[in-house]
Protein backbone atom coordinates (compact mmCIF):
# COMPACT_ATOMS: atom_id res chain seq x y z
CA UNK A 1 0.00 0.00 0.00
CA UNK A 2 1.24 3.61 -0.52
CA UNK A 3 1.36 6.05 2.28
CA UNK A 4 -0.66 9.00 1.86
CA UNK A 5 2.48 11.55 2.65
CA UNK A 6 4.08 9.50 -0.45
CA UNK A 7 1.80 10.95 -2.67
CA UNK A 8 2.12 13.28 -5.07
CA UNK A 9 -0.36 15.99 -6.32
CA UNK A 10 0.62 16.10 -9.84
CA UNK A 11 3.62 14.36 -11.66
CA UNK A 12 5.41 16.35 -14.92
CA UNK A 13 6.84 14.30 -16.86
CA UNK A 14 10.01 16.24 -19.33
CA UNK A 15 12.54 18.11 -18.30
CA UNK A 16 12.41 21.24 -21.47
CA UNK A 17 10.78 24.58 -20.80
CA UNK A 18 7.11 23.26 -20.64
CA UNK A 19 8.57 20.67 -18.14
CA UNK A 20 10.16 23.20 -15.77
CA UNK A 21 7.41 26.06 -16.19
CA UNK A 22 4.86 23.27 -15.45
CA UNK A 23 6.48 22.16 -12.18
CA UNK A 24 7.07 25.83 -11.12
CA UNK A 25 3.22 27.06 -11.56
CA UNK A 26 2.20 23.39 -10.02
CA UNK A 27 4.33 24.47 -6.95
CA UNK A 28 3.64 27.79 -6.84
CA UNK A 29 0.27 26.67 -6.64
CA UNK A 30 0.82 24.59 -3.25
CA UNK A 31 0.35 21.45 -4.81
CA UNK A 32 3.08 18.81 -4.14
CA UNK A 33 4.88 18.35 -7.18
CA UNK A 34 7.65 15.65 -8.47
CA UNK A 35 9.22 15.63 -11.98
CA UNK A 36 11.65 13.35 -13.86
CA UNK A 37 12.12 13.61 -17.46
CA UNK A 38 15.45 13.42 -20.24
CA UNK A 39 17.65 17.10 -21.19
CA UNK A 40 15.25 18.54 -22.83
CA UNK A 41 15.63 21.58 -25.38
CA UNK A 42 16.17 23.58 -22.69
CA UNK A 43 19.78 22.63 -22.40
CA UNK A 44 20.51 23.63 -26.09
CA UNK A 45 18.48 27.31 -25.96
CA UNK A 46 19.92 30.45 -26.94
CA UNK A 47 18.74 32.01 -23.66
CA UNK A 48 15.75 34.13 -26.03
CA UNK A 49 11.79 33.34 -25.23
CA UNK A 50 10.01 33.73 -28.21
CA UNK A 51 6.64 34.18 -27.99
CA UNK A 52 5.20 34.44 -31.91
CA UNK A 53 7.60 35.43 -34.71
CA UNK A 54 6.82 34.30 -38.07
CA UNK A 55 3.86 33.70 -39.83
CA UNK A 56 2.94 32.20 -42.67
CA UNK A 57 6.29 29.64 -42.63
CA UNK A 58 5.69 29.25 -45.87
CA UNK A 59 6.40 33.55 -46.38
CA UNK A 60 8.66 33.70 -43.68
CA UNK A 61 6.94 36.39 -42.39
CA UNK A 62 8.23 38.44 -39.19
CA UNK A 63 6.04 40.31 -36.67
CA UNK A 64 7.34 43.10 -34.44
CA UNK A 65 4.05 42.83 -32.40
CA UNK A 66 4.00 39.31 -31.28
CA UNK A 67 -0.35 39.84 -30.05
CA UNK A 68 -0.85 40.67 -33.63
CA UNK A 69 0.63 37.39 -34.95
CA UNK A 70 -0.68 35.31 -32.43
CA UNK A 71 -4.20 36.90 -33.66
CA UNK A 72 -3.32 35.68 -37.37
CA UNK A 73 -1.83 32.46 -36.24
CA UNK A 74 -5.27 31.50 -34.38
CA UNK A 75 -7.40 32.81 -37.61
CA UNK A 76 -5.41 30.83 -39.86
CA UNK A 77 -4.51 27.72 -38.07
CA UNK A 78 -7.88 27.18 -35.90
CA UNK A 79 -6.13 23.97 -34.42
CA UNK A 80 -2.87 26.07 -32.93
CA UNK A 81 -2.93 25.40 -29.01
CA UNK A 82 -2.49 29.70 -28.85
CA UNK A 83 -6.46 29.20 -29.94
CA UNK A 84 -7.67 27.83 -26.31
CA UNK A 85 -5.40 30.30 -24.55
CA UNK A 86 -6.38 34.06 -23.29
CA UNK A 87 -4.37 36.83 -23.42
CA UNK A 88 -3.76 37.33 -20.06
CA UNK A 89 -3.35 33.48 -19.41
CA UNK A 90 0.13 34.44 -21.62
CA UNK A 91 0.91 37.33 -19.75
CA UNK A 92 0.52 36.31 -16.90
CA UNK A 93 2.51 32.82 -17.22
CA UNK A 94 5.83 34.66 -18.54
CA UNK A 95 5.19 37.32 -15.97
CA UNK A 96 5.76 34.50 -13.34
CA UNK A 97 8.12 32.68 -15.04
CA UNK A 98 10.96 35.30 -15.93
CA UNK A 99 9.96 36.35 -12.20
CA UNK A 100 11.22 33.49 -11.23
CA UNK A 101 14.31 33.74 -13.29
CA UNK A 102 15.04 36.95 -11.89
CA UNK A 103 14.80 36.07 -8.50
CA UNK A 104 17.21 33.24 -9.19
CA UNK A 105 19.79 35.78 -10.77
CA UNK A 106 18.96 35.39 -13.97
CA UNK A 107 16.75 38.81 -15.40
CA UNK A 108 15.06 38.78 -18.37
CA UNK A 109 13.73 42.19 -20.13
CA UNK A 110 11.54 42.91 -23.34
CA UNK A 111 8.84 45.15 -24.39
CA UNK A 112 4.88 44.39 -23.51
CA UNK A 113 3.64 45.02 -27.04
CA UNK A 114 6.95 44.31 -29.29
CA UNK A 115 9.01 41.82 -29.99
CA UNK A 116 13.33 42.87 -29.64
CA UNK A 117 15.12 42.15 -32.66
CA UNK A 118 18.13 39.95 -30.91
CA UNK A 119 21.25 38.95 -32.99
CA UNK A 120 22.17 35.21 -33.39
CA UNK A 121 25.54 33.08 -33.58
CA UNK A 122 24.97 33.20 -37.67
CA UNK A 123 24.95 36.89 -37.56
CA UNK A 124 21.05 37.52 -38.40
CA UNK A 125 18.30 39.03 -36.56
CA UNK A 126 15.34 37.43 -34.94
CA UNK A 127 12.29 38.85 -33.11
CA UNK A 128 12.19 37.62 -29.62
CA UNK A 129 9.71 38.61 -26.62
CA UNK A 130 12.19 38.25 -23.83
CA UNK A 131 16.52 37.94 -23.82
CA UNK A 132 18.48 37.78 -20.87
CA UNK A 133 19.72 41.02 -19.71
CA UNK A 134 23.25 40.54 -20.52
CA UNK A 135 22.23 40.29 -24.19
CA UNK A 136 19.95 43.30 -23.85
CA UNK A 137 22.75 46.04 -24.99
CA UNK A 138 22.97 44.48 -28.05
CA UNK A 139 19.43 45.21 -29.15
CA UNK A 140 19.84 48.57 -28.18
CA UNK A 141 23.28 48.61 -30.30
CA UNK A 142 21.79 47.56 -33.15
CA UNK A 143 18.68 49.70 -32.97
CA UNK A 144 21.34 52.76 -33.00
CA UNK A 145 23.57 51.37 -35.30
CA UNK A 146 26.37 52.23 -32.77
CA UNK A 147 29.95 51.72 -33.11
CA UNK A 148 30.22 48.60 -31.80
CA UNK A 149 33.14 45.43 -31.71
CA UNK A 150 32.75 41.96 -31.08
CA UNK A 151 35.39 40.42 -29.63
CA UNK A 152 36.20 36.23 -30.18
CA UNK A 153 38.71 34.03 -29.20
CA UNK A 154 41.39 32.05 -31.01
CA UNK A 155 40.22 28.38 -30.10
CA UNK A 156 36.39 29.13 -29.38
CA UNK A 157 34.44 26.94 -31.91
CA UNK A 158 30.72 28.05 -32.68
CA UNK A 159 31.44 31.63 -32.47
CA UNK A 160 32.85 34.00 -35.24
CA UNK A 161 33.03 37.86 -35.11
CA UNK A 162 33.92 37.97 -38.42
CA UNK A 163 31.30 36.16 -40.07
CA UNK A 164 28.48 38.40 -37.72
CA UNK A 165 30.44 41.27 -39.42
CA UNK A 166 30.17 40.19 -43.11
CA UNK A 167 26.52 39.52 -42.36
CA UNK A 168 25.68 42.64 -41.25
CA UNK A 169 28.11 44.89 -42.97
CA UNK A 170 25.09 46.60 -44.86
CA UNK A 171 22.67 47.05 -41.93
CA UNK A 172 25.01 48.18 -39.06
CA UNK A 173 28.13 49.35 -40.85
CA UNK A 174 30.11 50.76 -37.88
CA UNK A 175 30.53 46.99 -36.34
CA UNK A 176 34.00 45.94 -36.46
CA UNK A 177 35.20 42.51 -34.77
CA UNK A 178 38.46 41.87 -33.14
CA UNK A 179 40.07 37.87 -32.27
CA UNK A 180 42.31 37.52 -29.41
CA UNK A 181 43.82 34.75 -26.89
CA UNK A 182 41.47 34.12 -24.25
CA UNK A 183 43.61 35.13 -20.86
CA UNK A 184 45.95 31.73 -20.17
CA UNK A 185 43.86 29.54 -22.90
CA UNK A 186 45.81 27.37 -24.91
CA UNK A 187 43.87 25.06 -28.21
CA UNK A 188 40.32 24.41 -28.20
CA UNK A 189 38.13 26.42 -26.04
CA UNK A 190 34.97 25.50 -24.88
CA UNK A 191 32.14 27.90 -23.73
CA UNK A 192 31.72 26.24 -20.46
CA UNK A 193 35.43 26.38 -19.48
CA UNK A 194 35.84 30.32 -20.48
CA UNK A 195 32.63 30.99 -18.12
CA UNK A 196 33.82 29.20 -14.96
CA UNK A 197 37.40 31.15 -15.63
CA UNK A 198 35.73 34.90 -15.57
CA UNK A 199 34.24 34.37 -12.80
CA UNK A 200 37.54 35.36 -11.21
CA UNK A 201 37.49 39.32 -11.28
CA UNK A 202 41.67 39.12 -12.47
CA UNK A 203 40.99 37.52 -15.33
CA UNK A 204 38.60 39.94 -16.39
CA UNK A 205 41.16 42.48 -15.48
CA UNK A 206 43.34 40.77 -18.33
CA UNK A 207 40.55 40.22 -20.47
CA UNK A 208 39.65 44.30 -21.15
CA UNK A 209 43.70 44.49 -21.10
CA UNK A 210 44.07 42.42 -24.51
CA UNK A 211 40.68 44.20 -25.78
CA UNK A 212 41.48 47.86 -24.48
CA UNK A 213 43.41 48.92 -27.89
CA UNK A 214 40.74 48.14 -30.60
CA UNK A 215 37.96 49.34 -28.14
CA UNK A 216 38.96 52.98 -27.93
CA UNK A 217 36.49 54.62 -30.82
CA UNK A 218 33.12 52.10 -29.87
CA UNK A 219 30.37 52.37 -27.50
CA UNK A 220 29.63 49.14 -27.42
CA UNK A 221 31.23 45.46 -26.84
CA UNK A 222 29.85 42.31 -27.56
CA UNK A 223 31.13 38.85 -26.42
CA UNK A 224 29.98 35.22 -27.07
CA UNK A 225 27.90 34.31 -23.89
CA UNK A 226 30.56 32.98 -21.91
CA UNK A 227 30.63 36.09 -19.26
CA UNK A 228 29.79 33.86 -16.71
CA UNK A 229 27.87 30.35 -15.05
CA UNK A 230 25.73 31.86 -11.86
CA UNK A 231 25.55 35.30 -12.42
CA UNK A 232 26.54 36.44 -15.29
CA UNK A 233 25.03 39.70 -14.88
CA UNK A 234 27.64 40.37 -12.42
CA UNK A 235 30.51 39.78 -14.83
CA UNK A 236 29.02 42.19 -17.26
CA UNK A 237 28.86 44.93 -14.91
CA UNK A 238 32.21 44.85 -13.70
CA UNK A 239 33.71 44.26 -17.67
CA UNK A 240 31.44 47.46 -18.00
CA UNK A 241 33.13 49.40 -15.35
CA UNK A 242 36.43 47.88 -16.51
CA UNK A 243 36.50 49.10 -19.85
CA UNK A 244 33.65 52.77 -19.86
CA UNK A 245 31.66 50.74 -22.49
CA UNK A 246 28.37 48.47 -22.69
CA UNK A 247 28.33 45.37 -22.56
CA UNK A 248 26.35 42.59 -24.31
CA UNK A 249 26.44 38.86 -25.08
CA UNK A 250 25.23 36.71 -28.33
CA UNK A 251 24.46 33.05 -27.91
CA UNK A 252 27.02 30.93 -29.55
CA UNK A 253 26.21 27.97 -30.90
CA UNK A 254 24.78 24.72 -29.29
CA UNK A 255 26.03 23.41 -26.55
CA UNK A 256 25.94 27.30 -25.47
CA UNK A 257 26.12 28.45 -21.82
CA UNK A 258 22.63 30.03 -22.08
CA UNK A 259 20.90 26.66 -21.78
CA UNK A 260 23.27 25.53 -18.86
CA UNK A 261 22.34 28.96 -16.96
CA UNK A 262 18.65 28.35 -17.59
CA UNK A 263 19.01 24.62 -16.07
CA UNK A 264 21.14 25.74 -13.21
CA UNK A 265 18.54 28.18 -12.28
CA UNK A 266 15.46 25.12 -11.88
CA UNK A 267 18.47 22.53 -10.80
CA UNK A 268 19.32 24.56 -7.34
CA UNK A 269 15.39 26.76 -7.53
CA UNK A 270 12.85 24.08 -8.04
CA UNK A 271 13.63 22.41 -5.11
CA UNK A 272 13.74 25.16 -2.89
CA UNK A 273 10.16 25.36 -4.41
CA UNK A 274 9.49 22.20 -2.81
CA UNK A 275 9.93 20.22 -6.68
CA UNK A 276 10.80 16.94 -5.51
CA UNK A 277 13.35 16.11 -9.10
CA UNK A 278 14.01 12.96 -10.67
CA UNK A 279 16.79 14.43 -13.11
CA UNK A 280 18.11 12.65 -16.12
CA UNK A 281 15.23 10.02 -15.82
CA UNK A 282 12.78 8.66 -17.95
CA UNK A 283 9.01 7.16 -16.98
CA UNK A 284 9.78 3.91 -18.61
CA UNK A 285 5.77 2.57 -17.27
CA UNK A 286 2.83 4.02 -15.96
CA UNK A 287 -0.08 2.22 -14.49
CA UNK A 288 -3.54 3.58 -13.42
CA UNK A 289 -4.38 2.49 -9.56
CA UNK A 290 -8.30 2.03 -7.90
CA UNK A 291 -9.09 5.14 -7.65
CA UNK A 292 -8.28 6.96 -10.46
CA UNK A 293 -4.47 7.76 -9.82
CA UNK A 294 -1.25 7.24 -11.57
CA UNK A 295 1.75 4.84 -10.63
CA UNK A 296 5.04 5.48 -12.45
CA UNK A 297 8.41 3.69 -12.77
CA UNK A 298 10.96 5.84 -13.69
CA UNK A 299 13.97 5.31 -14.23
CA UNK A 300 15.70 1.54 -14.81
CA UNK A 301 17.81 -1.03 -13.04
CA UNK A 302 18.78 -0.26 -9.34
CA UNK A 303 18.09 3.54 -10.11
CA UNK A 304 14.25 3.04 -10.50
CA UNK A 305 11.97 4.47 -8.26
CA UNK A 306 8.19 4.36 -8.05
CA UNK A 307 5.95 7.28 -7.59
CA UNK A 308 2.16 7.52 -7.60
CA UNK A 309 0.38 10.70 -8.45
CA UNK A 310 -2.90 11.91 -8.68
CA UNK A 311 -2.74 13.90 -11.68
CA UNK A 312 0.22 14.65 -14.07
CA UNK A 313 1.72 16.60 -17.17
CA UNK A 314 2.65 15.10 -20.17
CA UNK A 315 5.51 18.07 -21.37
CA UNK A 316 7.93 15.51 -22.96
CA UNK A 317 8.24 17.48 -26.00
CA UNK A 318 8.79 15.59 -29.57
CA UNK A 319 11.81 13.64 -30.97
CA UNK A 320 14.37 15.20 -28.96
CA UNK A 321 12.78 15.09 -25.61
CA UNK A 322 11.78 11.67 -26.30
CA UNK A 323 8.01 12.42 -26.62
CA UNK A 324 7.27 10.71 -29.64
CA UNK A 325 9.01 8.21 -31.53
CA UNK A 326 9.16 6.84 -34.58
CA UNK A 327 9.33 3.71 -36.35
CA UNK A 328 8.90 2.66 -40.16
CA UNK A 329 5.24 3.17 -40.23
CA UNK A 330 4.21 5.77 -37.73
CA UNK A 331 4.38 8.16 -35.01
CA UNK A 332 4.05 7.03 -31.50
CA UNK A 333 3.81 9.03 -27.80
CA UNK A 334 6.25 7.19 -25.84
CA UNK A 335 4.71 7.36 -22.28
CA UNK A 336 0.68 6.73 -22.39
CA UNK A 337 0.69 5.39 -25.94
CA UNK A 338 -1.79 8.28 -26.94
CA UNK A 339 -3.33 8.88 -30.60
CA UNK A 340 -0.70 11.16 -32.59
CA UNK A 341 -2.22 13.39 -35.04
CA UNK A 342 -0.05 12.79 -38.01
CA UNK A 343 0.12 12.34 -41.95
CA UNK A 344 -1.74 9.16 -42.97
CA UNK A 345 1.46 7.97 -44.44
CA UNK A 346 5.66 7.57 -44.08
CA UNK A 347 5.49 9.45 -47.40
CA UNK A 348 3.96 12.17 -45.95
CA UNK A 349 5.93 13.15 -43.33
CA UNK A 350 8.17 15.27 -45.49
CA UNK A 351 8.23 17.07 -48.27
CA UNK A 352 10.44 16.75 -51.05
CA UNK A 353 12.62 19.70 -50.61
CA UNK A 354 14.57 19.80 -47.85
CA UNK A 355 14.18 23.27 -47.44
CA UNK A 356 10.79 23.57 -48.59
CA UNK A 357 9.69 27.14 -47.66
CA UNK A 358 6.13 24.88 -45.96
CA UNK A 359 8.18 22.84 -43.59
CA UNK A 360 6.61 19.54 -43.23
CA UNK A 361 3.88 18.11 -42.04
CA UNK A 362 5.98 15.95 -39.35
CA UNK A 363 7.18 19.04 -37.46
CA UNK A 364 2.94 19.60 -36.65
CA UNK A 365 2.61 16.21 -35.28
CA UNK A 366 1.73 15.72 -32.11
CA UNK A 367 -1.21 15.05 -29.62
CA UNK A 368 -4.14 16.84 -29.39
CA UNK A 369 -6.06 17.71 -26.87
CA UNK A 370 -9.67 19.21 -25.10
CA UNK A 371 -10.13 22.69 -24.22
CA UNK A 372 -9.01 22.05 -20.47
CA UNK A 373 -5.63 20.36 -22.15
CA UNK A 374 -6.64 16.91 -21.42
CA UNK A 375 -5.10 14.89 -24.08
CA UNK A 376 -7.70 12.89 -26.21
CA UNK A 377 -8.23 9.12 -26.74
CA UNK A 378 -9.14 7.54 -29.83
CA UNK A 379 -12.42 7.92 -29.01
CA UNK A 380 -12.16 11.43 -29.31
CA UNK A 381 -12.87 12.03 -25.21
CA UNK A 382 -9.92 12.84 -23.18
CA UNK A 383 -7.91 9.62 -22.67
CA UNK A 384 -8.16 10.35 -18.96
CA UNK A 385 -9.85 13.18 -16.65
CA UNK A 386 -6.52 13.69 -14.61
CA UNK A 387 -3.47 13.55 -17.61
CA UNK A 388 -2.82 17.60 -19.07
CA UNK A 389 -0.58 18.02 -21.83
CA UNK A 390 1.99 21.24 -22.75
CA UNK A 391 4.41 22.05 -24.65
CA UNK A 392 6.30 20.77 -28.08
CA UNK A 393 4.41 17.60 -27.44
CA UNK A 394 0.79 19.58 -28.37
CA UNK A 395 0.32 19.06 -32.08
CA UNK A 396 -0.83 21.56 -34.90
CA UNK A 397 2.12 23.47 -33.96
CA UNK A 398 5.94 24.06 -35.76
CA UNK A 399 7.40 26.04 -32.80
CA UNK A 400 10.67 26.17 -34.45
CA UNK A 401 9.45 27.52 -38.11
CA UNK A 402 6.84 29.50 -36.27
CA UNK A 403 9.77 30.97 -33.71
CA UNK A 404 7.12 30.41 -30.51
CA UNK A 405 8.80 27.57 -28.41
CA UNK A 406 9.35 29.02 -25.31
CA UNK A 407 6.33 31.21 -24.82
CA UNK A 408 4.22 28.02 -25.81
CA UNK A 409 5.99 25.93 -23.66
CA UNK A 410 5.61 28.42 -20.66
CA UNK A 411 1.92 29.41 -21.90
CA UNK A 412 0.43 25.96 -22.17
CA UNK A 413 2.27 24.65 -19.00
CA UNK A 414 0.49 27.54 -16.84
CA UNK A 415 -3.25 26.49 -18.66
CA UNK A 416 -2.54 23.09 -17.43
CA UNK A 417 -2.04 23.56 -14.07
CA UNK A 418 -4.37 25.83 -13.85
CA UNK A 419 -6.69 23.44 -15.10
CA UNK A 420 -5.92 20.40 -13.08
CA UNK A 421 -5.98 22.47 -9.51
CA UNK A 422 -9.68 23.19 -10.59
Amino acid sequence: MTRDDAIYDVMVIGAGFAGMAAALFASAQGLRVVQAGATGGIDFSTGFIDLMGVHPVEEGHRWNNPWSAIKAVVRDCPKHPYGLLERREIEESLDIFTGFLTEQGLEYVGRKERNTCAITPAGTIKRTYRVPRTAWNGSVALGKKAPALIVDFHGLKGFSGKQLVETQQHNWPELRSVRIDFPGGRGELYPEHLAWALADPLIRERLVASIAPHAADVEYVGFPAVLGLNDPQKVVTHLEELFGKRIFEIPTLPPSIAGPRLRAVFDRGLPSQGVRTLSQKLVTQVRKMDGGMFQFDVGSGAARVTVVAKAAILATGRFFGKGLWADREKLTESVFGLPVVQPENREGWHRSEFFDPKGHPANTAGIEVDSRFRPLGTSGLPAYENLFAAGAILAHQDWMRMKCGAGLAIATAYKAVEELNK
